[in-house]
């Protein structure tokens, strides 16, 4: 059921079909964060209005509220969130290690608190693959440790040498937890770590490679703090060693420019929580202006969209105006209207990327695109 068919390149970027249980997904695509089984603020309805094809939920906050076994008994995630597209889980690691107030590493797993009550809890390789099962996403993502930025070669290597056990692990009760169901109904995506260091991510593709021809491969541990420079040159790197055959999801990347680079450098998927997260403090993304604070005095009268360009709901319905309106009065729908906007701003990049891909004119349109958008982005701060 699943499988990657790569239609077009140009350098580096390239555009494909990803074939999932619930549809096909065209690549390079955005995937909006649902991080408790929602988009904030954005309704099913709103996104595939928005382009979305693809959704990512939250592994660690959906265990830890509502929990599994009840998801599971309602149906799964795509009943529970009335999602019928694909839906790819991440693992907890990232908020494992991140958001959850203590956590005590081993070989074995992790044992953390939660961030809602205190509460202990310890995640191995195997228990998150149950809760990943239980829940249904068509993709699941592996268990791994995933550092912070800046940190030293060993302690990376470290990360690296526990995440590839980890991946064996859950490797093995993955491919048991499917037998018992003798369908293919999901698939397991490792996460390659290794932080800028470029002979530990090399490594490390290959180490998985030994392991299995998988369906997709997940990039993590960028974005993390480290210098864009220092990113885009583990990218390149990496483009060169993963199987074109394979989608490459660089996670927890989704700031529109970022985006664009990281096509370029021959990435497929990509998630955030950017477009919503910026809304709710009165940011929005246009092609023309950059990055726009639309709480600014200067929109007081401002009758036109937040983009002229877009044909999302908000820009097609809603002046700066009245937009700014809510946001300084506290209204909820003025943080809903710049959170539907900046999703599909990010969802028709990445498909105008893969029109630009198909006909041979990515690389100077992909050029333009960040010079315009860059240097709009240095005037607003500026003036």
């Amino acid at each position: 059921m699943f499988n990657y068919k790569l239609q077009g390149t140009t350098g580096s970027a390239r555009s494909g079909i990803f074939c999932t249980p619930h549809g096909e997904v065209q690549t390079p695509i955005f995937m909006p964060v649902g991080t408790n089984g929602s988009v904030k603020g954005v309704s099913p309805e709103e996104l595939v209005e928005a382009g979305a094809s693809m959704i990512l939920a939250n592994t660690y906050h959906l265990y830890l509220r509502p929990g599994e076994d009840l998801v599971g008994r309602l149906g799964g995630l795509h009943k529970f969130m009335r999602w019928d597209g694909p839906i790819l889980t991440d693992s907890g690691g990232y908020q494992v290690f991140s958001l959850a107030k203590t956590n005590e590493i081993s070989d074995e797993g992790v044992l953390f608190r939660s961030h809602i009550d205190g509460s202990a809890h310890f995640f191995t390789p195997e228990r998150v693959m149950d809760i990943q099962d239980r829940l249904g996403a068509d993709v699941i993502m592996a268990f791994d440790e995933c550092p912070p930025g800046g940190v030293s070669r060993t302690e990376a290597q470290a990360a690296n040498m526990r995440t590839l056990k980890w991946l064996e692990r859950c490797k093995k009760h993955f491919e048991a937890k499917q037998r018992e169901k003798n369908e293919e109904t999901q698939s397991l995506f490792p996460v390659l770590q290794g932080n800028i260091f470029e002979d530990l991510r090399l490594n490390q593709v290959r180490s998985f490679l030994d392991l299995d021809d998988w369906d997709g491969m997940g990039i993590g541990g960028l974005s993390v703090g480290e210098k864009k420079e220092d990113m885009w040159k583990v990218l390149e790197v990496l483009d060169q060693v993963i199987p074109a055959n394979v989608p490459r999801y660089l996670m927890g990347v989704g700031y529109p420019d970022d985006l664009l680079e990281a096509i370029t450098r021959g990435c497929d998927m990509f998630d955030c929580v950017a477009p919503t997260r910026n809304a709710r403090h009165g940011t929005a993304w246009s092609a023309e202006e950059g990055q726009i604070n639309v709480r600014a005095s200067r929109f007081s009268q401002d009758q036109s969209p937040l983009d002229a360009e877009c044909e999302c709901y908000a820009c097609r319905k809603y002046d700066r105006a009245y937009i700014r309106h809510l946001l300084v009065s506290g209204e909820l729908f003025g943080a809903r209207l710049l959170s539907i906007h900046n999703i599909h701003f990010l969802v028709q990049l990445a498909k105008e990327s893969r029109k630009r891909i198909a006909d041979a004119s990515f690389s100077s349109w992909s050029k333009e695109w960040l010079g315009r958008y860059r240097e709009a982005g240095s005037i607003q701060v500026t003036s």
